[in-house]
């Protein structure tokens, strides 16, 4: 591997750690320090809650089901995704891909850890204004959807090679 595409793949790895690490740090704090699953809903400020979510599907609760596997069907998914994401941060042509593949990979890697510790995703930010409510997320979506911003804006403003 090229000197720079090494140094984009280690900078992309350290990121993905960062964001696990704070969404794991985020959800055990949401969990055992503010014990909002006891409490359900703590107003923030007029336009954020933190509202405890238990999300059983994908994003925005999509394929959600108490199914016993449904969870590990969803995990092993992602890890898959998971893998692929590292192959390519692997060979990231550019700094921006590697900071939206890192974004996404730990954000992933956060939500399987949910799926396999409690058989569904920690949400707990809402965000709400002028009667309009956002689905409730967590750190990891954030990263997720950022991460994927990221990649889009890539792939929009990427210059591209000159035709022969």
């Amino acid at each position: 591997m090229p000197r720079e595409a090494s140094a984009r793949f280690r900078f992309g790895l350290m990121l993905a750690a960062l964001v696990l690490a704070t969404d794991q740090l985020s959800k055990w704090w949401i969990l055992d320090v503010v014990d909002l699953d006891r409490v359900g809903q703590i107003v923030v400020t007029p336009f954020l809650n933190l509202t405890m979510v238990w999300n059983r599907g994908v994003t925005f609760g999509l394929l959600g089901s108490d199914l016993w596997w449904k969870p590990l069907l969803l995990a092993g998914l992602a890890l898959v995704i998971a893998a692929l994401l590292l192959r390519w941060l692997a060979r990231a042509e550019s700094g921006r891909v590697a900071w939206g593949l890192g974004l996404v990979l730990g954000g992933a890697i956060g939500n399987v850890i949910d799926r396999a510790r409690f058989g569904a995703v920690v949400d707990f930010i809402h965000l709400h204004a002028a009667g309009f409510h956002w689905y409730v997320f967590n750190v990891a979506d954030s990263a997720i959807v950022c991460g994927v911003g990221l990649l889009l804006l890539d792939a929009l403003i990427r210059p591209q090679p000159a035709a022969k």
